[in-house]
């Protein structure tokens, strides 16, 4: 495909996909200061703070990316009715996501992650969470979500933060619900909730996949690696992201493995890369692109967020010119 009709095509095929994102929220704080001297209290850095600011993160990051990408993210998942759920819901008010499915609940707690930043660089991060499974009443509300919008999709992600919102139990419904709609189904994982039936395809980065069979990726196992993964799940393909290594693109139709190397430029932060890889290959896959395709347009996407700092997203026109 020539460089000016990929760029046509990739343009007309991702304007207007609707996307449903379903996961774990978090909402992202940066606190931005200068460094220059060392407290007289103890050894740790005064920070000087000069801005702050907040930001979509987890699933709601994943939306972003939909939204960055020309698609139209329908967002499901759960935060609280607290101060830092309103500050997270003006943060998607801001984006122009539609907030309609996002279900406020007084017993839970929003997630947030604030990270202190000076000089570019993040020196500490402070987590506020609970630890918990949703109330079963809660799941039944974002079941009775996925019923109303699931017929307007043209894909499904699963954004697995390990935060609470997804069981076994969950995950199988979902995914009986999804091929039966038959469209892409997309995962970013954590090993706690493998093997996600009837998944498309799961993305995984080294670490998560080293969890599902509890031993090491190497260059030299790659390939076998990524059979025995297909082997033990009911997945079309699995995307394995290697940092500098690049990503393993693995299809069970094909039994064979692509591995596409990463582009080189200057990683600055790769807080969120996973959220625009599962992003990407959803744009890619909802407009009936390839397997091989949509990772190498997933791969291009990440490389451009990497460059950045904090939380990011990878705009169209980032995506045609990284390509």
């Amino acid at each position: 495909m020539g460089c000016e009709m990929r760029k046509e095509k990739i343009y007309k095929d991702f304007k207007g996909k609707k996307i449903c994102v379903i996961g774990d929220i978090i909402y992202d704080r940066f606190i931005f200061g200068n460094v220059s001297r060392v407290s007289p209290e103890a050894p740790v850095p005064v920070v000087e703070v000069w801005d702050e600011k907040g930001a979509l993160g987890g699933a709601a990051n994943v939306a972003n990316n939909i939204k960055a990408l020309g698609g139209e993210p329908i967002l499901l998942g759960v935060i609280g009715k607290d101060t830092f759920g309103k500050d997270f819901l003006e943060s998607l008010k801001k984006q122009k996501i539609e907030s309609k499915y996002i279900l406020l609940e007084k017993e839970m707690q929003t997630i947030v992650k604030t990270r202190l930043i000076a000089q570019r660089q993040q020196i500490a991060r402070i987590d506020r969470e609970k630890k918990k499974a949703l109330p079963e009443e809660v799941t039944k509300k974002l079941k009775r979500s996925v019923y109303e919008i699931l017929d307007k999709c043209d894909a499904v992600i699963a954004s697995d933060y390990a935060k609470g919102t997804f069981n076994q139990k969950f995950l199988l419904w979902l995914g009986e619900k999804i091929s039966e709609r038959k469209i892409p189904y997309i995962v970013d994982p954590k090993p706690q909730n493998f093997p996600y039936p009837k998944a498309t395809i799961v993305t995984p980065n080294r670490s998560e996949a080293a969890g599902f069979l509890h031993k090491e990726i190497t260059k030299d196992n790659i390939f076998s690696f990524a059979g025995e993964i297909l082997s033990k799940t009911d997945w079309k393909a699995v995307l394995i992201t290697l940092g500098e290594d690049g990503m393993a693109l693995y299809e069970r139709n094909s039994k064979s493995i692509s591995l596409i190397p990463a582009k080189l430029k200057e990683v600055y932060d790769v807080t969120g890369a996973g959220d625009t890889v599962v992003s990407a290959m959803a744009m890619a896959l909802s407009s009936g692109y390839s397997y091989k395709i949509s990772a190498e347009i997933a791969n291009a996407a990440a490389s451009v967020v990497v460059t950045k700092l904090g939380t990011a997203t990878c705009s169209i026109e980032e995506l045609i010119k990284s390509l």
